[in-house]
């Protein structure tokens, strides 16, 4: 069954026709869950007992207040103790399932659909390596349709959200009428490596734990921002500034994040946005709405300088990171939420997309309401 004959409303013929240009697949809805736990960063100084002066002012000037994070168990000496790279990915996959399962039946619930609707599943994640991936384990979980089309896209980091989107709506703009559902599962907490050091230290400082799950559909009348255009660049130069790779001092695998990305990103960023703009007539003037993956305050104020963004442009992205702190490749889906929440878009608005990540790479999307 098309899932416009259970979820859309009757027609109403006194009402005006909808623009032509309203075309293609459209957001219908997005759904968010965190962990129930959450820290302050002074928290988390306190927690792992952390003295060193460098470390805490990392911690305390990262314009972040709090993260949902899962801690290991505490150890015989009361701190959190160190834990296997076996048990970083034994948290991956319980925790991953339970954020993404509770994501998935939020966005569903938002849109008043059902997991038999679903006919396609994209899972996102970076935090950890599943065989088989979230997409078996969450049909399985939530008794998803047996034959739902279904990919994984796994090592991509944080821009991979909007990588996963365009294949999201590629498939739905080939299969009209059906549901195509998209989750970020990412348990940073399986991630971490704490070893006193300044280059995990700022690591630790910045992820949170969450999922985020988006329903996108290709259907006429369909409420929801369509999806318009994408625009990539990568920065084969900066290959090796973000990466998340083996870690033989510590036995597990770890994330490096060079100083100088937010600069590398934000660097290339009038380009991209000037490819994804190319032949539209808009001008980035013309963008009412921005959502900005919530890289890090470095990122998001070179994001701004580059772009010529305020502040009201970026509140939703630095909001997120306030509160939750680096999402990774579902933070810029928190930040949509907080648009659709705010009510503030209008007919015939402009909004972009932007996420950055390993590569380095940056990634957009235009969307029109």
């Amino acid at each position: 069954m098309r899932i416009s004959e259970r979820l859309a409303p009757a027609a109403d013929p006194a009402a005006p026709e909808r623009p032509s240009a309203l075309k293609g697949p459209a957001i219908l809805g997005v759904g968010t869950a965190t962990p129930e736990t959450s820290y302050s960063q002074q928290d988390l100084l306190d927690l792992f007992g952390i003295q060193d002066e460098r470390v805490r002012s990392v911690f305390l000037n990262s314009a972040i207040d709090r993260r949902h994070l899962t801690v290991p168990p505490t150890g015989s000496d009361g701190r959190p103790r160190v834990e296997t790279q076996g048990e970083l990915l034994a948290k991956h996959k319980k925790h991953g399932v339970e954020l993404g399962a509770r994501a998935l039946q939020t966005c569903l619930k938002r849109i008043d659909a059902a997991v038999s609707d679903i006919a396609y599943l994209v899972c996102v994640s970076t935090t950890g390596l599943l065989t088989p991936g979230f997409t078996a384990l969450l049909i399985r979980e939530l008794g998803i349709p047996t034959d739902c089309g279904r990919l994984d896209v796994v090592g991509m980091g944080c821009n991979a959200g909007l990588n996963a989107l365009n294949a999201t709506t590629s498939w739905a703009s080939a299969n009209p009428g059906r549901l195509a559902m998209m989750v970020c599962i990412e348990a940073c907490s399986a991630a971490y490596v704490f070893d006193g050091t300044m280059r995990s230290s700022v690591v630790n400082s910045l992820f949170g734990d969450g999922a985020a799950a988006v329903a996108v559909a290709d259907e006429p009348g369909r409420d929801g921002p369509r999806v318009l255009k994408y625009a990539s660049c990568i920065i084969p130069d900066a290959i090796d500034a973000m990466r998340y790779d083996w870690d033989d001092a510590h036995g597990k695998f770890s994330f490096y994040l060079d100083r100088d990305v937010p600069y590398v990103v934000g660097a290339h960023a009038e380009k991209v946005i000037g490819d994804l703009l190319h032949g539209t007539g808009l001008r980035r003037s013309d963008i009412a709405h921005w959502l900005i993956h919530s890289g890090g305050k470095k990122v998001v104020d070179s994001m701004m300088v580059n772009l010529g963004l305020t502040r009201h442009d970026v509140r939703h992205t630095t909001g997120v990171l306030r509160g939750y702190g680096n999402l990774s490749s579902g933070s810029f889906l928190f930040s949509y939420e907080r648009l659709v929440r705010e009510g503030v878009t209008r007919p015939g608005d402009h909004g972009v997309l932007v996420t950055m990540g390993p590569g380095s790479t940056l990634e957009t999307a235009l969307v029109r309401y």
